[in-house]
């Protein structure tokens, strides 16, 4: 008899079944409900919500056996030590499995609230190794005396026990502390969607890396100006031709675009006798002024300035610099630490990047975690054949199936699509 995640992953369970299992209410271990309800929520789109809200409420008990055991899947361990998804009474389980990835660990230990610079360093498996050490030496919410004694290997780790972060405190945004020096951070955790209080000094070490590792290419393009990708109806071909007047007021801004005969004409000067009647300006609706706002800001800044926009802006100004035809700018908000996965799914979805852009996305793995983002990435049209190819392994076999029918995709796509669809199908049959 199959197991019940084999149902699960080849969709060979009823609905009821499936709303059963994102509740966590079938009759099967714990370690396999855990793994059940990690695969809906990383790739189910219906039951994924439901399968999230359950693990976040799962048993402590049963959830820390599950994160200590070395035979839980890659996948559930994962899922867990993430930086969205980790709850403080996993974390010690979890630095002392030898089966999670350290990668994971590396990105906790650079960036991790103050309860989590405190379980690293009571933890003697985390203590052994020099990479997480390393890692740990960069947070800024280590303190000076912690960092002190980690730079001695002869001498015992000790931190402030009156200031211990209780588990009611573990969603409470942390104070930020002095950070000893300016650490190089190469890589940042996604945040949530509603993430925009990141640690400000994090965002400020993640400007100064970038700078430094694009220095070259930097100097370079440090004339280029501002424009937005934009493209030839009909072609993809990028142009960068949309450029706002930093200087121009926002009225004229948004008719200049108008033609010649369709623009209003100036009304005649009142004669004698007659009252002049005031003129209504059109009104424009509140989001195209602040949009229009926030373009000629942007505008007015340098590649440096739009660089610095990119990692410390909020969603708006990023979703308008993803848009910057210049490599630099664009590339530096998937760099943000501030940048959410729902931002990405967006940006992976867009025919008016750059082709850097869409490249750069499943270089970080971080974003590779998340499947919406892949199949955003196959589903584009201006995404590069080579990365659509080697991406659509990883589809599901209802997204295949769209795929093999979506026409502004490729006709090579389309067919492969067909073909694995064909073979998937063949494959669960059997």
């Amino acid at each position: 008899m199959p197991r019940m995640i084999d149902l699960v992953r080849k969709s060979q369970m009823s609905s009821n079944m499936m709303q059963a299992a994102a509740r966590g209410a079938l009759a099967v271990q714990s370690g396999e409900m855990l793994e059940i309800l990690v695969h809906l929520a990383l790739h189910n789109k219906v039951f994924g919500e439901q399968a999230r809200m359950t693990i976040a409420g799962w048993d402590e008990k049963a959830s820390i056996g599950v994160a200590s055991d070395p035979a839980t899947s890659k996948e559930v361990l994962g899922y867990l030590v993430s930086p969205k998804n980790i709850r403080p009474p996993l974390l010690p389980a979890l630095l002392e499995n030898p089966a999670v990835e350290q990668e994971s660990l590396l990105e906790l230990a650079a960036t991790g609230a103050r309860w989590v610079v405190e379980a690293l360093l009571t933890s003697e498996a985390a203590k052994k190794s020099s990479a997480l050490v390393t890692a740990l030496e960069t947070n800024p919410r280590l303190r000076p005396n912690e960092l002190a004694a980690l730079q001695k290997s002869d001498e015992p780790v000790e931190f402030d026990e009156t200031n211990l972060a209780t588990p009611d405190e573990v969603t409470e945004t942390a104070a930020s502390e002095e950070s000893p020096g300016t650490p190089e951070i190469p890589t940042f955790p996604v945040v949530p969607d509603d993430s925009e209080s990141v640690d400000h000094s994090v965002v400020e070490q993640a400007i100064a890396v970038y700078l430094q590792q694009n220095q070259a290419e930097l100097v370079s393009a440090i004339e280029k100006p501002f424009e937005l990708v934009t493209l030839h109806e009909g072609t993809g071909i990028e142009a960068g031709t949309e450029t706002p007047n930093p200087g121009a007021p926002v009225e004229l801004m948004t008719t200049s675009s108008q033609p010649e005969t369709d623009k209003p004409k100036a009304p005649a000067a009142p004669t004698a006798g007659t009252a002049a009647k005031p003129v209504k300006k059109p009104i424009s609706p509140p989001e195209e002024v602040r949009r229009d706002s926030t373009l000629q800001k942007i505008a007015k800044l340098d590649i440096k300035g739009r660089i610095a926009l990119a990692m410390r802006g909020n969603k708006e100004e990023r979703s308008i610099l993803i848009r910057d035809s210049t490599k630099l700018v664009a590339l530096a908000v998937l760099d943000s630490p501030k940048v959410s996965e729902g931002e990405v799914e967006k940006f992976a979805l867009q025919k008016n990047v750059l082709e850097a852009v869409l490249r750069a996305i499943p270089i970080k793995r971080q974003f590779m975690k998340n499947y919406s983002i892949v199949r955003n990435l196959v589903y584009n049209p201006r995404t590069p054949l080579d990365l659509s190819l080697g991406l659509m392994k990883n589809l599901l076999l209802h997204d295949l199936k769209n795929l093999s029918g979506n026409k502004e995709v490729s006709d090579t796509i389309r067919k492969l699509a067909l073909r694995m669809f064909r073979q998937k199908s063949e494959k669960n049959r059997d």
